[in-house]
């Protein structure tokens, strides 16, 4: 009379441990809110997806991590194309979320026949004889949570023992936790998508280099450049906005009006492999991104020397789109404004000013019809959700040291130009 949830508990020194006979689900990685029903019997497979467990829970182990990683892109893929195509896949919601099965969102793949009713020891083999194959990650624990008719939720591990296959402990009963303070993605986000260093990033795509060969020549252009760029005696100006805000042709403007020297992150000389590694997990994809930011950084200094610099996207983008992708839920579960992860990098070169544009998301629509042109993931997820776009815009105005100054891009061509080169004015002298 309830739906079963099967998902992995990572074992290993740097994972939350289940404590006093208890299971918890405050920490957003182990355990999550779940829920019984009435409506019959399914089975589902609830995971993190991609890397997220690996990064909040494991984030200062990457080899481990990518492992991680790479074994459950893997196993997705094997799930439906094996008797277990009826599962479907869920990331953890966000702490206090009451997850709905009928909903896609975040990571979950929709199967076409909604949760079957199937023998869940079927299932159970399935999941087990896969997490056997995928011997090069750490030792997993299948969880199993099973509610009663009295809306009790009992959690059943599945333990791997040493040439002994799998056995069941427990039941452990599941309690409701109090909402943390911080997301509990928050204190891991340094280490796993906003780097507050070069080496950080550096890490994570050295790891990789054994079975992705692109990550060792993205990591020699990264070797030439200088470890702390220094910006030249011109103005440096970063022109941030969402997709469809008008960012191209006012950079374009506004370097032919300063006669100065107009950059793009990520570099042209790492673009190459942007649909690589978009394809590899969150960690991997952005590490390469916020290297490419290093790239430009040397670019940056160079040219400063001879002339102004427009810079069409820096970290203010690559950290916005990682904080509102890997904190999960509503605004509500943002870092609050002034919280360190919205401080630059303290060995990257840092602009004179930043500009962000800004229209409202009806203009950005029409904006996006008009272009018709093939609309990159990003553009796909902000414009169909809403709740994503509004992260993405907070987290931009949280940004600080330097902040964001915003720019209504709503007027003309020619009038959006006046303000952006008036402003230039005002703050770069």
């Amino acid at each position: 009379m309830c739906r079963i949830s099967y998902h992995y508990l990572l074992h290993g020194s740097q994972c939350p441990q289940l404590g006093d006979g208890k299971s918890n689900h405050n920490h957003g990685g182990a355990v999550s809110e779940f829920y019984s029903s009435t409506q019959g019997r399914g089975v589902h497979l609830q995971t993190t997806g991609e890397i997220r467990m690996a990064a909040t829970q494991l984030a200062a182990v990457h080899r481990l991590a990518l492992a991680l990683a790479r074994a459950w892109k893997a196993s997705r893929h094997q799930l439906q194309k094996t008797q277990c195509h009826f599962l479907q896949v869920y990331s953890l919601p966000s702490p206090g979320h009451q997850p709905d099965p009928s909903t896609k969102s975040g990571a979950a793949v929709p199967s076409t026949q909604g949760f079957c009713r199937v023998p869940s020891p079927d299932t159970r083999r399935a999941l087990l004889a896969l997490l056997d194959s995928h011997v090069e990650a750490p030792r997993p624990r299948l969880g199993e949570f099973v509610g009663t008719p009295r809306h009790e939720l009992w959690h059943f591990l599945w333990e791997l023992q040493d040439g002994r296959g799998w056995r069941q402990v427990g039941p452990e009963p599941v309690v409701r936790a109090p909402e943390p303070a911080l997301h509990p993605v928050v204190p891991d986000l340094p280490g796993s998508g906003v780097f507050p260093d070069r080496e950080a990033a550096r890490a994570v795509l050295e790891a990789c280099t054994p079975f992705i060969p692109e990550a060792r020549a993205v990591l020699d252009l990264v070797d030439q450049c200088p470890e702390q760029a220094q910006k030249g005696k011109f103005p440096v100006i970063v022109i941030e906005g969402l997709d469809a805000t008008g960012k191209t042709t006012v950079t374009q403007s506004v370097a032919e009006s300063l006669k100065a020297v107009l950059l793009k992150s990520p570099p042209a000389c790492i673009s190459q492999w942007r649909k690589l590694f978009d394809d590899e997990p969150t960690i991997i994809r952005r590490a390469f991104y916020s290297l490419g930011n290093y790239i430009v950084a040397s670019e940056i200094a160079k040219e400063s020397t001879k002339s102004p610099v427009i810079v069409d996207r820096y970290w203010h983008s690559t950290a916005t789109y990682t904080i509102a992708t890997e904190v999960s839920g509503g605004l509500q579960h943002l870092p609050p404004a002034r919280h360190p992860i919205y401080q630059w990098p303290r060995d990257l070169l840092k602009p004179d000013l930043v500009l962000l544009l800004s229209v409202s998301p009806e203009e950005r629509a029409r904006r996006l019809q008009d272009r018709g042109l093939e609309r990159t993931r990003e553009e796909a997820e902000l414009e169909a959700n809403s709740i994503f776009r509004q992260k993405v815009e907070v987290s931009y105005q949280r940004m600080e040291n330097p902040g964001c100054h915003v720019v209504d891009a709503s007027p003309s061509r020619e009038k959006v130009l006046q303000g952006v080169l008036s402003l230039i004015q005002n703050e770069c002298n």
